[in-house]
Formats: structure tokens, sequence, C-alpha cells
């Protein structure tokens, strides 16, 4: 594993529940600002191996980027689960909800 790696499943950890961070904001607090689609690799392969919070993570418009639509349903659910005000289009108030590590 690399040390970008370890950072990224460190920093998705930290995230405190019924916040949101993006996937830009994971990369660059992981020392690679332009890692985020590196961060959408790790969260794909690592997400149950490590225990992470996967669907705190959204995209840089405050939207939830799955377009699956169980995957869409699934992550909408567990946002809402933590009191996260989520759109029917997957919005998400980042103003409200951003967490800045």
């Amino acid at each position: 594993m690399t040390e970008f790696t370890e950072r990224v499943i460190a920093a998705i950890k930290k995230i405190p529940p019924a916040r949101v961070c993006t996937y830009g904001g994971i990369a660059a607090l992981a020392g690679n600002p332009s890692g985020a689609r590196q961060v959408v690799r790790i969260l794909n392969s690592m997400s149950r191996a490590h225990d992470l919070p996967w669907h705190r993570i959204i995209n840089s418009r405050g939207r939830i980027a799955i377009k699956d639509a169980d995957g869409f349903a699934l992550q909408k659910s567990l946002l809402e689960q933590e009191s996260v005000a989520v759109s029917a289009q997957g919005d998400v108030d980042l103003s409200i909800y951003l967490w800045r590590g």
C-alpha cells in the first residue's frame, strides 16, 4: 500500500457522522490535491476491507456521484440516516455539511 493510499484511508476514517467531504478534499488532505480519481479507486477497492464510511464522500459540486440507481439510493439513505439533507437529485449543501479536516 502506498503512503498516499494510507493517508487517504486515514482521512476518510476521520470524517464525522453527519458530515461529507469531496473526493478532491480527501486527496488534498492526503497530500495530492489532483488525486481525486485515485480517491475514487481507493474507495472502490478498499472500503469494505478498511470499513470506510464511503457514503460520506461526494463530488465537488456537492452531489452524489454514483450513477447506479441502487448505489445512489444506498448512499442517499445512509447520509439521511445521519441527518444529512439530500435532495432527490443527490445534492448536499456543502455550506452546511462539508467537513474540511
